[in-house]
């Protein structure tokens, strides 16, 4: 019998990936946005998936799909937190690329911000405090 006592006997070691929707036709403003501003690598999907669309990009230890789907709607509450480790020069590119960023200084331990996706899902960076 399993101790569920013990969250160790599940172990978990790290996340893989998070998967946001887009909608049908998204994946070359997903390459801007991911790719061009965020400067993430994308990665070849494997072929039986790729028949499906999106796309994925990883940098570091981020790994983020992005799916078509047919009857989109934009995640505005449910969102990935990504640890960053320079916050400022990533909110300094997506304002240059004109997304607006929103600091929030109320998450203890880190500075914060939410952004968008060029599909209203919502976003939110985070960094440490040194």
């Amino acid at each position: 019998m399993t101790d569920h006592s013990d969250p160790g006997h599940l172990a978990f070691v790290h996340l893989h990936h998070v998967q946001l929707a887009i909608p049908p036709g998204g994946e070359e403003e997903c390459r801007a946005f991911w790719g061009d501003v965020l400067g993430m690598h994308e990665l070849e999907k494997p072929p039986v998936l790729a028949a499906r669309g999106g796309c994925w990009f990883r940098s570091g230890g981020f790994e983020i799909h992005l799916g078509v789907e047919d009857d989109f709607a934009p995640a505005r509450k449910a969102h990935p937190g990504i640890l960053v480790a320079r916050i400022d020069d990533v909110a300094a590119r997506l304002v240059a690329s004109g997304v607006e960023v929103t600091w929030d200084d109320t998450f203890p331990g880190h500075r914060r911000f939410y952004a968008a996706d060029p599909f209203g899902n919502r976003l939110e960076f985070l960094q440490p405090h040194n």
